[in-house]
């Protein structure tokens, strides 16, 4: 184990203790974590709203681009350029391959948005602890800034 290992290990024994002697500060420790992870949240949700929005972008051009090419097939088709009709038929069939992969991203994202949405649900009906009054979160305060100090005299 590296000195580093075990001034982490002391460092979380400790703030382990404050947390342990000082209740309010574990709640609001655990309030501000939560608020974190919201926030996490809402910018993953964000991403992934974007990203959908460029899949579906993406479907809408590949779908008219596949409809062009059913016009094309047609033509070569109707004019007996045999040749000509199975590229064009070979390009369309890989066209809509690249649709399928496109709808199944699509759908991948949704299944990710969702778990986002039900961890956020989850976080905002969450218990939340009563607020103390001002006086008390003051104090509160004043309590976790000595034991600070006094760490940091005992890691000085």
């Amino acid at each position: 184990m590296s000195w580093l290992d075990e001034l982490e290990a002391q460092l979380d024994q400790q703030l382990a203790a404050f947390l342990a002697a000082n209740p309010s500060q574990e709640a609001l420790l655990g309030e501000q974590e939560a608020r974190d992870r919201q926030a996490r949240l809402v910018g993953q949700r964000r991403q992934l709203q974007r990203q959908a929005e460029q899949e579906r972008q993406a479907l809408l051009q590949l779908a008219a681009e596949i409809r062009c090419w059913q016009e094309r097939l047609a033509k070569a088709r109707a004019a007996g350029a045999t040749a000509l009709a199975e590229r064009a038929e070979a390009h369309q069939l890989g066209l809509m391959e690249q649709g399928r992969l496109r709808w199944q991203r699509l759908g991948e994202l949704g299944v990710s948005f969702a778990a986002v949405e039900r961890d956020l649900r989850e976080l905002e009906s969450r218990p939340r602890p009563p607020k103390a009054s001002s006086l008390e979160q003051d104090w509160a305060s004043f309590e976790a800034e000595q034991a600070l100090e006094t760490l940091r005299r005992r890691q000085g």
